[in-house]
């Protein structure tokens, strides 16, 4: 089992930043990847960004809307992976997930975050 406990979120206005952090606990070395979704209304959740470590290099994806503004890190030492969010658009307003993957998804419980334009 892993438990994922999200921090950040929140209200911002449009081209404005925030930092998502998310610490797991558990079962951890059996973590092959960690990342984000989110989830607007009405709409199917979607990855977000996504790393994953090898070694002593960590590699990481990004959904194409989010490039160039979202950034993804990892501690490993401490169990955490954090979303750090420049040039919001409102199009972002949504509830981020953090997720983690072992042979199954875990989830937290979400963070709301809702960019005003």
């Amino acid at each position: 089992q892993v438990q994922l406990v999200e921090s950040g979120g929140g209200l911002v206005q449009a081209g404005g930043s925030l930092r998502l952090s998310c610490a797991a606990s558990g079962i951890i070395f059996s973590i092959n990847a960690m990342g984000w979704y989110r989830q607007a209304p009405v709409k199917q959740r979607e990855m977000v960004a996504l790393i994953t470590s090898g070694g002593t290099t960590n590699y990481a994806n990004y959904a194409n809307s989010v490039k160039g503004r979202f950034t993804i890190s990892r501690d490993n030492a401490k169990n955490t992976v954090s979303l750090q969010m420049n040039s919001l658009k409102p199009e972002d307003t949504a509830v981020y997930y953090c997720n983690a993957q072992t042979t199954m998804d875990y989830w937290g419980k979400g963070t709301l975050v809702t960019v005003s334009s």
